[in-house]
């Protein structure tokens, strides 16, 4: 440690370097530290003069860590991790509680998690859930969490990711809805189809039974947020793009209907995935095993509930075969890469 102290201008360069190096932008990191933009830049100056090499390149909009610099962060990110881990158990010890962060979508903790709370704390009563909330699109970097949940193609499901379920499509609407969509005037108005962003205008084309039924779409409504779509779909105002690992609980429960019995079963896998320079802790590896098994029983009771769908047969053909329970479960999960 001595030594340590005398090749660095300060203690504080380390917080400094690591939050810029993982913000990738002096500004960001200045945000994150309550210190101003030239403050930051004053301290990686001093820090890479002090060592004598370039830690950071600037590149267009922000900033890119130099080889010297790539090996530094890792060892950083490794110590700050193994230190926060360290107090994280003592505060444990201390108080019997653990806590465990998720990075999650508003609509999957609105629509999914919160049905099922109390389950939740019944199996983990001594764990404080946090979480990460996302209203848009999932996706991003692993910051602060202990488990996020992310969608990722075949090839990028890794040592620090395991499958949920591939991502499964279907439209949805309320029964109210669904029963006037069925008449005659219903067809001749046409849908009210609901969208989170321009990137899903034109959903419905994608699902042969609308066409095939002649269906056509009279109106939109549009949200940023997949919680709101999901609500408005609950109140009878159109049908939405349902994906199942949101709305699983609504349609056991009847809140919600398939507004045409076809499925669609993309390439994309849904997944919870850890940071790759943090060790899952025993405490978020069975809050990950606990999502997953609820999922699968949603998944299970979903098939039994609407046999047309051919839920089963479509995961099977995507390569995820739902057994009977927690034993199958478990056998899957032990095989997933």
């Amino acid at each position: 440690m001595p030594n340590l102290r005398k090749k660095l201008p300060s203690a504080n360069a380390l917080f400094v370097f690591e939050a810029a190096a993982r913000c990738g932008n002096f500004t960001r990191a200045a945000q994150e530290l309550y210190v101003s933009q030239p403050a930051v830049s004053r301290m990686l100056a001093r820090m890479e003069d002090h060592l004598g090499v370039r830690l950071f390149e600037r590149v267009r909009g922000g900033i890119e860590l130099t080889e010297n610099g790539k090996i530094l962060y890792r060892k950083i990110s490794e110590g700050f991790n193994g230190i926060e881990g360290a107090i994280r158990e003592i505060e444990a010890r201390a108080t019997g509680v653990e806590s465990v962060t998720l990075s999650v979508s508003t609509a999957f903790t609105t629509h999914w998690l919160m049905p099922r709370m109390s389950r939740l704390n019944q199996a983990f009563p001594n764990v404080d859930l946090r979480f990460q909330l996302i209203s848009g699109r999932i996706g991003g970097p692993l910051v602060d969490v202990d488990l996020g949940m992310r969608f990722l193609r075949e090839d990028e499901i890794g040592e620090n990711s395991v499958l949920v379920m591939p991502e499964t499509l279907l439209p949805v609407c309320n029964r109210r809805y669904h029963e006037t969509a069925a008449t005659q005037t219903g067809r001749e108005h046409g849908d009210t189809v609901i969208v989170m962003d321009d990137g899903e205008r034109g959903w419905h084309e994608r699902f042969a039974t609308f066409a095939a039924h002649g269906r056509h779409v009279a109106s939109m409504l549009s949200f940023n947020d997949y919680a709101i779509v999901v609500q408005a779909a609950l109140l009878g105002q159109g049908v939405a793009l349902g994906w199942l690992n949101v709305v699983s609980h609504w349609l056991l429960e009847g809140a919600l209907l398939p507004a045409e019995e076809e499925l669609i079963v993309t390439n994309r896998r849904c997944c919870l995935v850890w940071p790759e320079n943090r060790p899952l802790r025993p405490v978020a590896a069975d809050v990950r095993d606990w999502i997953i098994e609820e999922t699968r029983a949603d998944v299970r009771a979903v098939d039994r509930n609407y046999p047309k769908l051919g839920l089963r047969r479509l995961l099977a053909e995507a390569g995820l075969v739902i057994g009977a329970g927690q034993e199958e479960g478990r056998r899957i999960r032990a095989a997933t890469p």
